[in-house]
């Protein structure tokens, strides 16, 4: 990932401030990633439970493929991070990452996919049945909001077939923005959406 916040972020963070200053207090934030699932043209919907968030940047603390070996030995990354070999994520250059904290707190955000449009996004406090519902304001979709050169995968043990890092390709990184991650023997996967996080309501 290894995004920095340019001059870019700032500006649109201080246009939208100043938009939504009626509604709510933001504080901006260092940069934070969400991975989101849900329809790129959705302005809302019922599952931000199963959405998840890093409040740094896991790329540079990622480990590649290749020391897999030694990650699986001591079970710690060297950023410190535990490794679970039961649900293993990847981002676009082929670094396995640590896992993001699940769920979302339920407050807003301030969301860009770092391209034309910046926006809230209200994250409400579980349902009885689980369920958290999301919204963009603005008519904002997923897809706007999602940086498109960001990947991020979460790889768990299919039903037969043993799921590892080992038998990913380091071949098949860097993935290009629009192109599904790679699947790996024995793993299901999933691919998740990821939003640039500036600010958070206070």
């Amino acid at each position: 990932m290894r995004i920095k916040f340019t001059l870019l972020f700032v500006l649109l963070m201080s246009c939208l401030l100043m938009v939504n200053a009626q509604a709510a207090q933001f504080k901006q934030t260092q940069l934070q990633y969400i991975v989101a699932l849900g329809d790129p043209a959705a302005t809302s919907g019922n599952n931000a439970q199963t959405w998840g968030l890093w409040d740094q940047d896991p790329g540079p603390r990622g480990c590649r493929l290749d020391e897999y070996a030694n990650l699986k030995r001591t079970g710690i990354a060297p950023a410190n991070w535990k490794f679970d070999e039961q649900d293993w994520w990847l981002e676009e250059h082929g670094l396995m990452m640590e896992k993001p904290t699940f769920p979302l707190a339920p407050v807003q955000y301030v969301v860009t996919g770092g391209r034309e449009v910046t926006s809230v996004l209200t994250v409400y406090p579980p349902a009885k049945d689980g369920a958290q519902r999301w919204e963009l304001a603005n008519g904002a979709k997923l897809y706007d909001v999602t940086h498109l050169p960001c990947h991020a995968a979460r790889y768990t043990p299919a039903t037969q077939g043993e799921c590892t890092p080992a038998k990913a390709s380091q071949a098949e990184f860097p993935v290009a923005p629009g192109v599904a991650m790679p699947a790996v023997n024995g793993c299901k996967k999933q691919d998740y959406a990821v939003l640039f996080v500036i600010a958070v309501a206070q």
